[in-house]
């Protein structure tokens, strides 16, 4: 079974998790999830792709806290939580799942999205009401704006690059393939010939640092 897509997907088996009513730890939790969801090692370990956190962990912390502010989990010591009566209440319906929007029948997960909303208006944020927004961890949010704006300077990089001259496009090669790790500098290692009678040669590097051997290249757009 692969991560789950949002946090929400993990709210329900959080709760069955904790339903024996004592306190657990979030680290005992977290690989209860894990073995649920039968995640692999490396899907346990798996970060965003900015490095900025472990995917699954982060979706399980996100899912603990709205819980705990709609009151249905309650902390009883650092990092230490247990399902509360209202927890338990939700278990007991046998609910298929536990979202937003169940927790929205809440008064203390209403007063926290108050608040929220409150914060965002003195800072001048912008509120997101979508539903498939609202359902992301902040981490997904700011992963989503890089993945955005990645593609968005990867199409800006090709149009240039195809708009060049092509003694231009024949540098860029060249020092592309420097800083993939071949040998030398642009000075010494790689040379941009790109003239009349140059054979269809375009740069000359060196297969690796030692400059044991050259490699001549040939540019194409």
């Amino acid at each position: 079974m692969p991560i789950p897509q949002n946090f929400q997907t993990i709210m329900l088996p959080f709760l069955e998790a904790v339903s024996d009513g004592e306190s657990h730890n979030m680290n005992e939790i977290l690989d209860a999830l894990a073995d649920y969801f039968k995640l692999t090692e490396e899907e346990k370990t798996r970060k965003y792709p900015t490095g900025s956190a472990y995917i699954f962990n982060n979706k399980a912390r996100f899912a603990r806290l709205y819980l705990l502010k709609a009151g249905l989990l309650e902390s009883t010591q650092k990092s230490f939580i247990k399902i509360s009566d209202d927890g338990a209440g939700v278990l007991a319906k046998k609910p298929k799942q536990v979202n937003l929007k169940l927790l929205e029948t809440y008064p203390k997960y209403i007063e926290f999205k108050q608040s929220l909303k409150e914060r965002n208006r003195e800072r001048k944020e912008t509120i997101v009401e979508n539903t498939e927004m609202e359902s992301q961890t902040p981490h997904e949010l700011i992963e989503y704006g890089y993945q955005k704006i990645k593609k968005e300077l990867s199409q800006e990089i090709l149009i240039q690059t195809k708009q060049s001259s092509p003694q231009f496009f024949e540098k860029l090669v060249v020092e592309l393939l420097l800083k993939m790790g071949y040998g030398g500098s642009l000075k010494d290692a790689g040379k941009a010939i790109g003239q009349s009678g140059d054979g269809g040669i375009d740069g000359i590097i060196k297969e690796d640092k030692l400059g044991l051997d050259i490699i001549y290249i040939q540019a194409k757009r």
